[in-house]
């Protein structure tokens, strides 16, 4: 089962043309900056507008086609979606919240019930059945929109800007629950976001929208060692590393890096800025302890900047001058050393 979507539409001055796919089992994420069209996507996929030119369709059914005026409603979709404002019911409790995605369905009032209690406990929303909408937090009411959105069995899961009205807390925890829907979740997923670290995180696949185009689609490795655009360039442009924290420092694919805050243990997410490396042709004085030589495997020029990609043990995008570059005579292949001061590596739990 594939979502195929190829259209164009126009909302005020924004003139969205996209081409995207998703199988299913994976998830792709649309990823760009405000206005970049993100959630007329959404809107135009779930039905809520129609397009102007072009075609989306699930499978072998077709929900919208502008030349020959055919177009599905919402409800006949079988599309779960969580927007982004999560559009619970604040007077109505949770059971009644995950229970109204059953509302139009042709199931009987007492398998709807055992629905609802089935998919409360799932989502570890049990304890919470009676509690009304308005009063919980807002980790509670992402799952709870999750829950409502799942317990129809739709054919397509669409996440827009799921963890955006969340505090960093709770973004963790939310996004951790996340991975485990999408990886159990059989059919297409598509991930809306502006979140560079949920998009490399939760997607298989990357397409990047500037001004109604996707400019980009690929692997997060691909784009984070291609960037085709300035925008690209900067959004990829830290370091992420995923791996496992223990007394100050990281493991990262075998290689340790030692950290600031020795108070974070378990999986987590490195960042490091570009700026924040310092690069050598010899060994830099005073060894900090983040120090290691490698070799430059390629370098991109971006006006006033210029983009290193380093390889073993641990590749890396740094980012320099241009005068730095002739200073210290780098060329692709030039061996040099690296050095990352403990304090500039921000650790996140996962």
């Amino acid at each position: 089962m594939t979502l195929q979507a190829e259209f164009s539409v126009t909302r005020g001055d924004l003139e969205l043309e996209v081409s995207l796919e998703t199988d299913a089992g994976e998830t792709v994420a649309l990823l760009g900056p405000n206005g970049a069209g993100k959630s007329t996507i959404v809107s135009a996929i779930t039905g809520l507008i129609p397009i102007e030119r072009g075609t989306i369709a699930l499978a072998d059914e077709v929900f919208d086609d502008a030349d020959k005026r055919v177009f599905v409603a919402p409800e006949r979709r079988g599309i779960g979606t969580v927007f982004q404002d999560y559009l619970l019911f604040e007077h109505m409790s949770v059971a009644q919240n995950v229970g109204f995605g059953l509302s139009k369905s042709s199931v009987g009032k007492e398998d709807r019930s055992r629905l609802v209690s089935e998919t409360l406990l799932r989502y570890g929303l049990n304890d919470l059945a009676n509690r009304k909408a308005r009063d919980l937090s807002g980790g509670q009411k992402q799952r709870v929109a999750l829950a409502r959105a799942l317990i129809t069995e739709p054919r397509l899961l669409l996440l827009d800007e799921p963890t955006s009205s969340l505090d960093a807390t709770a973004r963790i925890e939310v996004r951790r629950q996340l991975a485990d829907t999408l990886g159990g979740f059989s059919g297409p997923r598509l991930l809306v976001t502006h979140d560079p670290t949920e998009a490399f995180l939760l997607a298989d696949k990357i397409y990047i929208l500037e001004n109604g185009r996707i400019t980009q689609f690929g692997s997060a490795e691909e784009i984070r060692l291609m960037p085709r655009t300035p925008y690209v360039a900067d959004l990829v442009g830290s370091n992420l590393f995923v791996g496992v924290a223990s007394d100050g420092d990281v493991e990262v694919n075998g290689h340790t890096l030692h950290v600031g805050d020795r108070s974070i243990a378990g999986d987590v997410v490195a960042t490091v800025h570009p700026r924040a490396i310092a690069v050598y042709r010899n060994r830099p004085d005073g060894s900090p302890r983040n120090t290691w030589e490698t070799t430059i495997t390629r370098i991109e020029h971006y006006g006033d900047r210029v983009r290193l990609l380093s390889g073993d043990p641990l590749p890396l995008t740094i980012e320099v001058t241009p005068s730095a570059v002739d200073a210290l005579g780098l060329d692709d292949h030039t061996q040099l050393w690296v050095a990352i001061k403990a304090t500039e590596i921000n650790v996140q739990r996962v």
